[in-house]
């Protein structure tokens, strides 16, 4: 392998062993502390509020990236292993496979203790639907609905940026997905200004999603799932979804599982019935949530090993 790979290398491994340890700095908090310091400002100025969220999508996503360039040519200036380490801390903290995998096995522990104000409780860590009157069968459906949704998001959209670009790739994409997160709601006070935050985020999830569902289909034949299926429910589901990127995980892994995602929930007080997801008229279980951990761990490495013999090859051509 040559720097680039191993560096990359280097960052999954180190994802896959750590975490996010919540003493370790997090460049996604800095992300998160600049957008709202970045909103405060943009709404004093005169601008129309979409005009205001433009301009501070490309302060943030451009400070991000060029900070993240700064920290890694000035620490290669010190020292070559200096400036190694910064880029591989920077990718690695873009990455969330262990992440991901903790919060929903605590959700999966609270399930097969029959806790369910357990289970409610943790898995309130991973959506944002109103989880009080959850039932277990509900707390397992949404658990795997999310492991499912950010395999993207947390896992192979991050790998795919960092592959292509490096770590200031990585970090870009956070950026990204860190003002969706913060102001691509559709309410009175994000409609107009988080506008471009969500359109950005469809964008750069528009080719990871679709590539997942190909790697996802991959590791659900390696665990002999319904791999089969995924095309099937893909075809048939994705669209359907509210969000134009996240139908395409989660229809797959509706598929591979063998069970139906989607259906009525509630947001706030809201209730919603979301499109439903599948061709198994299947509801899900415990062993559900735990098999998607699992399918979901194995479309990482796959995305992960896959994306570094691509690059291996079309470097040596």
């Amino acid at each position: 392998m040559t720097a680039p790979e191993y560096l990359f290398a280097a960052a999954f491994v180190l994802d896959l062993m750590l975490g996010d340890p919540r003493w370790m700095p997090h460049p996604v908090k800095g992300i998160g502390w600049l957008a709202l310091r970045t909103e405060s400002l943009m709404r004093r100025t005169a601008l129309p509020l979409r005009l205001a969220g433009i301009a501070a999508v490309l302060c943030i996503v451009g400070g991000s990236a060029v900070l993240a360039w700064l920290l890694v040519t000035g620490a290669t200036l010190l020292h070559p292993a200096i400036g190694a380490a910064a880029g591989i801390y920077l990718s690695y903290s873009a990455f969330a496979t262990r992440d991901l995998g903790d919060h929903a096995r605590a959700v999966l522990r609270a399930l097969q203790s029959g806790d369910t104000a357990l289970a409610r409780q943790k898995v309130s860590f991973m959506v944002g639907r109103d989880t009080a009157a959850m039932t277990l069968e509900d707390v397992a459906q949404a658990a795997t609905e999310s492991v499912a949704e950010n395999t993207v998001d947390g896992v192979t959209a991050p790998l795919f940026y960092a592959l292509l670009f490096g770590p200031v790739g990585a970090i870009a994409y956070k950026a990204v997905n860190t003002l969706d997160s913060t102001f691509g709601y559709k309410n009175e006070r994000y409609l107009e200004f988080g506008w471009a935050a969500a359109k950005l985020d469809d964008l750069a999830n528009y080719l990871p999603a679709r590539l997942t569902v190909l790697v996802i289909a991959l590791a659900a034949a390696i665990r002999k799932l319904r791999f089969i299926d995924i095309f099937r429910s893909v075809r048939e589901g994705a669209r359907l979804h509210a969000s134009p990127n996240a139908g395409y995980p989660e229809a797959a892994f509706a598929g591979a599982l063998g069970v139906t995602f989607g259906g009525r929930r509630s947001y706030g007080g809201s209730i919603e019935d979301a499109p439903l997801l599948g061709v198994k008229n299947e509801p899900c279980r415990p062993e559900t949530l735990q098999e998607s951990i699992i399918l979901m761990q194995l479309t990482s490495a796959t995305f992960a090993v896959t994306g570094i013999v691509l690059c291996l090859i079309l470097g040596y051509f």
